[in-house]
This record gives structure tokens, sequence and C-alpha cells, in this order.
């Protein structure tokens, strides 16, 4: 139980890119929207969250993109997922490490120096999905790849006090549970998404 509803409403900070966005699908059914929902029944009282978050984005159009949203603490919930395009794109597994350090230091700074109010999800498995068996790339190499990338990026969250969840394998077990460009997961896997998601909300924001 969450201890009763909040006098206010919580605010959530949702950063990220095209996974965030919930591209493909209606913004009711993007993974923040659901988790909202979840936390309701509950018992949190949550705002819509604010989506800093754009299809594409890699961590330094991130970080861009948060200077030009004028943000301001203190945020209830900072959620971060970032860095599938960086991979893509074929960026620097050190430059990744680096640019993401400091995204969470800046999520942590924005939940009002409580990197505990801090969730950041893994970057999920696109070379499983419909587009990715189309791409003329190596699956196990992208696979490879991400899990490197999701290694630094939770080494980094654990030792910031941040929280972690997984939604990698989630993924990698629902490759087929996509929308019509065959690459971005559906309402259904945001919604397992959500799901594993909600314990560690719910845990930053009692």
């Amino acid at each position: 139980m969450s201890g009763g509803p909040a006098a206010m409403p919580l605010r959530h900070l949702a950063l990220g890119d095209s996974y965030t966005v919930g591209e493909g699908v209606s913004a009711d059914a993007a993974w923040p929207a659901q988790l909202r929902r979840r936390l309701h029944d509950d018992g949190f009282v949550v705002d819509p969250p604010r989506i800093v978050a754009v299809t594409g984005w890699t961590t330094d159009e991130l970080a861009a993109g948060m200077d030009a949203a004028v943000l301001a603490p203190a945020w209830d919930l900072v959620t971060l997922q970032i860095g599938v395009n960086n991979q893509y794109r074929g960026r620097p597994l050190d430059e990744y490490r680096r640019e993401f350090a400091h995204l969470l230091q800046r999520a942590a700074t924005l939940a009002g120096d409580r990197p505990a109010r801090v969730v950041v999800v893994s970057i999920p498995d696109w070379g499983v999905t419909p587009f990715g068996r189309r791409a003329r790339r190596d699956g196990a190499v992208i696979a490879a790849e991400l899990d490197a990338c999701n290694a630094a990026a939770h080494a980094e969250t654990t030792c910031r006090g941040a929280r972690w969840v997984d939604v990698t394998t989630i993924s990698r077990q629902r490759p087929d549970q996509v929308v019509a460009d065959g690459l971005h997961p559906s309402a259904a896997q945001y919604a397992a998404w959500a799901g594993a998601i909600a314990p560690a909300a719910r845990a930053a924001l009692r």
C-alpha cells in the first residue's frame, strides 16, 4: 500500500527517446502513461508525465533537449531511458558511458538531489524485432552491443544510488509484439514494461 494519496499530485519527468514517446502508439498507450495508471491504482496521485523525448535522440541530443526544455527541480519521479540510438549509429561505448553518467547526474538533480527518485529503464533489443531481422546487421552483434551499453548504464545507476529496471528481457521474449513499423513496441508490450517499472516507481515515491 502507498500510505494514501498525496495531498498534491506528484510530478513525473520522463526523459528518453522513441521508447519513452511511444512511437507508433497513442499517447495513453506509451509506458509513462500506463505507469501513471498503475500508480493511481496503488493510491498515488500523479499528474500526466512531462515527456522530454524525441524519436531518434542520442544521449547528447537528450541533453540538448533538456536544456531547451528549461526544467526546474524538484520532480517527484524522474525516469531515464536512452542509448539505443547511440548503439544504432555506432557511437563508442566510452562516449555513451560518459554522457549517460552526466544525464543520470542531471536526473538526480532534477529529482531534488534524491537519486533514489530516479528510475533508469534499460534499452530494449531492437535486433530481435521484424525490422531488426530484416536489417543487414548481425543480431548477435546488436545484442552484444546493447548488453554492453546496458551494463555500463546499470553500473552507473547502482553506483549513484538510482533504481534500475530491465525491460531488455521483455523485449527479447516478445519480439513480434510491435507496431506497424516492425520495430517499436505495441501497447501490449508497453503494458509489460509498465508492470516491470511500477515496483521501482512505487519504491521511489514512498
